[in-house]
């Protein structure tokens, strides 16, 4: 099947290219029919191709398709390359993406722009593709620039609302600022390597630069690839515009911020792993940034009162632990969060979708509650992602989380303790959103109550695939201590280089049980006060900010950063382009074109002074014109 690998990202590029020309003549069913069926196809393939390499030798395989771009000493192909990395990843993108495909079939059923939402949802799975099946830099960044626009396009999609669009150029023009670091790296990997191919520059990179001393090009190659992370995987300081995605439709959020957009960071840095393995000040700053974002987004989640906004800080928050996973050296650890991640927070994107379509587009989980017994199946499957997310056992968090802490205090019992902090956070603000929505009184309207129903099959069915996902993903990453073997890290092998990169924790059972007891307790401590304070006392986050105390406003406002943002950058760039409006603009160019023109005019007016009309007053010019001709002549004959 290797040989048909071309065809996973073709098959939904066919179909958004039958989408885009056919959006005005296709009917719904037949746009979902074409846009989950290019999706399933691709999955289909993707699986048969993981299957065949799991009974092989596990070794990489490049697939050359053409030759793309040769000038001079330039000369990149297009090709595939095909890896225990690449390979997870792509059934990850694929399966979850298929999941979600099938969701919008119909959660966005009777809108206007269904057959473009199907389009944009298709190119999206291509740009990712692409991202993470290139075997170079160069199809990495093509993927991850189209990513960035079909991001634009689904987060502005319902494009009348003008704070869409806002929230839409706010996510590409933050994009593009890390963007700019990942270009200045790829132009230094470039003049370093003479490549952008991984395996040549992963093979030549310890010969070229001695790995036991600290290259000042290694560490400013990775600081720049390092700040394109920041801006697609929404850290700090480039978060601020995941929060704001929640613009587009809800299935839209489970898509970015689940399985594909927000994970290319991570996907980048592992795929770079020789590199960063080789520059520990990088680590040590992706570590304090990573551990940072954690702690800072969960905070503010912990008093937001939008279904949707709570899941997109989380989202930061989990994204914030896998860098803090990546700057400790564990690049494994990092993916096995990705992908149980992957799981549990689709999950809850999708199932806030279902609590969205019940409660006729309403967010604000104030105006909830009770909804458990009207909608069973979104509460069962919602309370699972919840329980994956805060690390109970034997959901799929659980393990992936209690990896990272045990790397971290392994490393620093300070890093663990501040890991352990941010998992406090979690596990509080996404119960309190549990029993918000779900327990309690209903505090909606009258006419929402009338109508609340548990959604149709093809968003529940979804659900409970993410829901058995979220319960037994994390038994490919059972420890040790517990009985289990780390499939991921065995499986990963070829890719991650465990010699210069792996940090293993040498912990003893005793410490790993002591660990996993105070993770799990912490987490039991935490639902027992969202409980008592939602679930047994009721109480409702006040509606007027006026009511709120000075660090709930702090935490409710995301500590001004965006206002900060728009005193130190928005309005000094809008008062620089006034200023150079007014003056370059309008003085300077406007006033070039206007002398010029001014010019002309005045020097036509001056030559229609001889065209008046007299003939003899052209006889008398044709005479002292020859005159003067004749005169010039005769000097420079005789000179």
């Amino acid at each position: 099947m290797i040989n048909f690998i071309w065809l996973v990202p073709l098959l939904p590029l066919i179909g958004f290219l039958l989408l885009s020309f056919g959006s005005r003549k296709f009917s719904e069913g037949v746009s979902a029919l074409i846009g989950c069926g290019s999706i399933l196809g691709s999955f289909i393939i993707t699986v048969v191709t993981f299957v065949s390499f799991l009974s092989g030798d596990h070794a990489a395989v490049k697939v050359d398709c053409f030759d793309w771009i040769s000038a001079g000493v330039i000369n990149i192909s297009f090709s595939f390359l095909i890896d225990s990395l690449s390979l997870m990843m792509m059934m990850i993108i694929t399966g979850i993406g298929f999941l979600i495909h099938l969701y919008s079939s119909s959660y966005m059923h009777g809108d206007e722009g269904f057959t473009r939402y199907f389009s944009y949802l298709n190119l999206f799975i291509v740009s990712m593709l692409l991202l993470v099946m290139g075997s170079n830099y160069v199809v990495m960044f093509a993927g991850w620039e189209g990513v960035g626009l079909c991001s634009y396009l689904l987060i502005g999609f319902w494009f009348k609302n003008d704070p869409y669009n806002d929230a839409a150029k706010k996510a590409f023009i933050m994009n593009r600022i890390g963007d700019l670091g990942f270009l200045m790296g790829l132009a230094l990997i470039f003049k370093t390597f003479g490549t952008f191919d991984y395996q040549e520059i992963f093979s030549a990179a310890p010969n070229l630069i001695n790995p036991s001393t600290e290259s000042i090009v290694i560490i400013a190659i990775t600081l720049l690839l390092f700040i394109g992370a920041t801006g697609k995987s929404a850290q700090i300081p480039l978060y601020t515009w995941l929060p704001d995605a929640m613009a587009g439709p809800t299935p839209v959020s489970a898509l970015i911020h689940a399985a594909t957009m927000v994970t290319a960071g991570i996907y980048m840095i592992i795929r770079s792993n020789v590199l960063y393995t080789m520059a520990p000040t990088t680590l040590a700053v992706i570590t304090g940034i990573g551990i940072a974002t954690a702690i800072f987004a969960a905070t503010i989640g912990l008093v937001q009162n939008d279904i949707k906004k709570v899941l997109a800080y989380s989202t930061v928050s989990q994204l914030g632990y896998m860098f803090f996973a990546l700057g400790l050296g564990a690049y494994n650890t990092a993916f096995f969060h990705v992908m149980t991640h992957a799981f549990f927070k689709a999950l809850m994107f999708l199932g806030a979708g279902s609590v969205i379509h019940a409660m006729s587009g309403e967010q604000d989980m104030r105006l909830m509650g009770g909804l458990r017994k009207k909608l069973p199946i979104t509460f069962i499957t919602f309370l699972i992602g919840t329980l994956a997310i805060a690390g109970i056992p034997p959901f799929a968090g659980f393990f992936s989380k209690d990896e990272i802490l045990a790397v971290a205090y392994a490393q620093s019992p300070i890093l663990w303790g501040l890991g352990l902090l941010g998992a406090m956070f979690t596990t509080f603000y996404m119960f309190r959103l549990v029993f918000l929505t779900f327990f309690g009184d209903f505090r909606g309207t009258s006419d929402q109550a009338h109508h609340l129903h548990e959604s149709p099959w093809k968003m529940t069915v979804p659900l409970m695939i993410l829901a058995a996902l979220s319960t037994f993903g994390g038994f490919l990453g059972v420890p040790e201590v517990l009985g289990g073997t780390n499939w991921i890290k065995s499986f990963l092998g070829s890719v991650i280089n465990y010699e210069h990169g792996h940090v293993a924790h040498h912990l003893d059972h005793a410490t790993e049980y002591n660990l996993m007891a105070a993770s799990v307790g912490v987490a039991l401590v935490m639902i027992v006060i969202a409980w008592v304070v939602y679930g047994v006392k009721k109480q409702v986050p006040a509606r007027n900010e006026a009511e709120f105390n000075a660090p709930t406003k702090l935490l409710y406002n995301k500590y001004f950063i965006d206002e900060l943002y728009d005193i130190l950058f928005v309005k000094p760039f809008y008062f620089l382009s006034k200023l150079t409006h007014s003056i370059i603009e309008n003085k300077i160019i406007d006033g070039i074109v206007n002398a010029i023109g001014w010019i002309v005019g005045f020097g036509s007016q001056a030559l229609r002074v001889l065209q008046n009309g007299s003939v003899s007053f052209y006889l008398f010019l044709m005479v002292i014109g020859t005159t003067l001709l004749l005169t010039l002549v005769t000097y420079f004959i005789k000179n």
